[in-house]
């Protein structure tokens, strides 16, 4: 039997928002989610696998406008305050839940979590997920890659070519300033390609991208394993397609894990 490898590609991002004008603002409420809910579950799950000694591979691509976020004071503080309000919360589910065998223990579990992300996130981490994600990436089984800057639309750029090569310099230029080495690879946003794009990126020094799995279908000559096995540009640089099945597993709102009807 021939032998196969599953790559698992990670695409963290979230629009640029900061809002000192607010109090609370929902856009900023999203990012605190995405740290208290994956993020920091995520550093949680390499720290048990290196401590098991178990063997991995894993490749997170971390856009830009995320990257600096993490790193902004104002917002560790203000996530701060968002953190210390769900503790709140936790602390009257326990009381009100007290002597309820159906949700008393699940709040109790919801205390202990938050407690625990609050730990991470200003001990453990001091506030800088940018230097754990940094850190995570030194045993060599976690690969971090970028996206574009502003995680503009590419193709549609691409009518001001200036401006596509602005994203991507930008974006290896930050990667490499925050991360110590530049990026081999990028997730292009929506994983939109345009012809030519491959150039801008071999001379960026990227090395690999990913498209859509009908990027792959309807490239001349058509490739003859399809998205199992990625294809070169005429820059010689490595394409790899997103398998459609897969995917909507963990991204479609009809099918899989999030058109779940519980979910």
């Amino acid at each position: 039997m021939t032998k196969g490898y599953l790559s698992i590609i990670l695409h963290a991002h979230l629009p640029y928002v900061r809002h000192p004008e607010y109090e609370f603002s929902l856009e900023e409420k999203w990012l605190f989610e995405a740290i208290t809910e994956t993020y920091i579950p995520l550093l949680a799950v390499f720290r048990r696998l290196d401590a098991d000694k178990i063997d991995y591979r894993l490749t997170i691509s971390i856009s830009p406008t995320l990257a600096a976020m993490w790193q902004d004071e104002y917002l560790q503080e203000k996530y701060r305050g968002y953190l210390l309000r769900l503790l709140d919360l936790a602390d009257k589910e326990v009381n009100r839940t007290a002597g309820d065998p159906e949700f008393s223990p699940l709040a109790r579990h919801y205390r202990r979590r938050f407690q625990q992300t609050y730990f991470d996130f200003f001990e453990t981490y001091q506030g800088d997920l940018v230097a754990a994600f940094r850190k995570a990436a030194e045993n060599g089984k976690i690969e971090l890659i970028t996206s574009a800057a502003t995680h503009g639309y590419l193709p549609l750029l691409y009518t001001q070519p200036q401006a596509v090569y602005a994203q991507l310099y930008a974006a290896v230029q930050q990667h490499t300033q925050l991360f110590g080495r530049p990026p081999l690879g990028i997730w292009l946003p929506e994983c939109a390609y345009d012809y030519g794009l491959d150039e801008i990126l071999a001379e960026l020094g990227i090395n690999y991208f990913f498209v859509e799995a009908h990027g792959i279908y309807y490239a001349v000559p058509r490739p003859a394993y399809g998205t199992f096995s990625p294809i070169i540009t005429p820059a010689k640089v490595a394409v790899f397609g997103r398998d459609e099945e897969s995917s909507k597993q963990v991204w479609s709102k009809t099918e899989g894990y999030p058109g779940d009807f519980y979910y």
